[in-house]
């Protein structure tokens, strides 16, 4: 946190506050039966704690998971010939931690179709389907937590509205439009929108980037200047906890 002196007054302006990344160290025992076994297990460590991305499971109440890299040298020593210890620095870029259980949902856009159809035959037969055009997200973390949406043509001008349980509203827009299969996906927190894996849209979006808010419950509203079947808006999340 940053802070700016008051002019002509007592204490200081609070800056935003942000979190670091989440430096971890990791610590424990190995116990084989034989010494072959723990040989075994001590490579299959090194192997483990490798220079790539690993995603770390705690088995919590509510299981939680983070995705981090190691970044320092693995210390492993050899007790007996059947114990040994290690550990190990490891650093998660993104300090919150998440739920393992990955929520998704999706919808169309706004529309009701079927009912009556004229001229009219006794006896009578109404039937319709509706499309809401929206998503509930629910966060039961601590902390605000970034879907990814996708957007799938075709459709012009699509906007995503997120109306926050307290009564908050935030747009994101994207000023071109989508052909039949193009598929556009939004990556909330990484700040990414990209169109069919490959080419870079970001210049179309205005509006905030969407947040679900920690231990609440969101509503993403999904509307366009037009657009038909099959367009459609996902969004994948995980709850949050700081």
């Amino acid at each position: 946190m940053q802070y700016a002196e008051r002019q002509a007054d007592h204490g200081s302006w609070a800056g935003p506050t942000y979190l670091t990344a989440r430096v971890l160290t990791l610590t424990g025992t190995i116990v084989a039966l034989d010494q072959a076994t723990l040989e075994a297990a001590m490579e299959q460590l090194r192997a483990a704690v490798g220079v790539s991305d690993v995603v770390l499971t705690v088995r919590e109440t509510i299981p939680k998971q983070c995705t981090a890299r190691r970044s320092g040298k693995l210390l492993l020593e050899r007790i007996t010939d059947r114990t040994a210890t290690y550990s190990v620095l490891v650093t998660a870029p993104d300090p919150r931690r998440y739920s393992t259980t990955l929520q998704q949902g999706s919808t169309g856009l706004p529309s009701t179709t079927g009912g009556l159809v004229l001229p009219l035959t006794l006896p009578l037969t109404m039937s319709s389907t509706t499309v809401s055009g929206s998503i509930t997200a629910a966060n039961a973390g601590s902390m605000a937590t970034r879907p990814v949406l996708t957007i799938t043509g075709p459709v012009v001008q699509p906007v995503i509205t997120v109306q926050a349980a307290g009564g908050a509203v935030t747009q994101l827009a994207y000023g071109d439009q989508l052909g039949a299969g193009d598929t556009l996906v939004l990556d909330c927190d990484a700040h990414t929108a990209v169109l069919n894996g490959t080419a870079s849209r970001r210049r179309y979006l205005s509006g905030p980037w969407p947040e679900i808010a920690a231990g609440s419950t969101a509503t993403l509203l999904f509307r366009a200047a037009s657009g038909s079947a099959p367009a459609t808006l996902s969004a994948s999340w995980r709850s949050a906890w700081m």
